[in-house]
C-alpha cells in the first residue's frame, strides 16, 4: 500500500469510523467496475456513505460522481479533503 493510500485509509477511519477491511471488501467488489459509468460510481458513493453512516447531499454526491466518472480524482490528501468537504 502506498503512503497516499495509507493516509487516505487512516483519514477515512478517523473521520468516518469505517474499518479499513470494510473498505477493502468494497474495493474488491468493484475492482473490475467501469468507473466511467455514472450509475456504477453513484452506487459506490452511496454504499460508502451508508457504511460511514454519513448522509450525503445530492449536490455533493453529484460532484463526487462527476469527478470520478470524468477521471478527475484528486491525487493528494488536501485535494481529496476539499472534494468531500464541498
Amino acid at each position: 500500500m502506498s503512503g497516499f493510500q495509507k493516509k487516505a485509509f487512516d483519514k477515512i477511519q478517523q473521520n468516518a469510523n469505517i474499518d479499513p477491511s470494510e473498505i477493502y471488501k468494497v474495493a474488491d467488489s468493484v475492482k473490475n467496475a467501469d468507473f466511467s459509468d455514472e450509475k456504477t460510481v453513484r452506487k459506490l458513493v452511496r454504499q460508502l456513505a451508508r457504511m460511514a453512516n454519513k448522509p450525503i447531499s445530492k449536490e455533493k454526491e453529484d460532484k463526487i460522481v462527476q469527478s470520478i466518472a470524468k477521471n478527475n480524482m484528486p491525487v493528494d490528501m488536501q485535494s481529496l479533503n476539499k472534494l468531500f468537504k464541498k
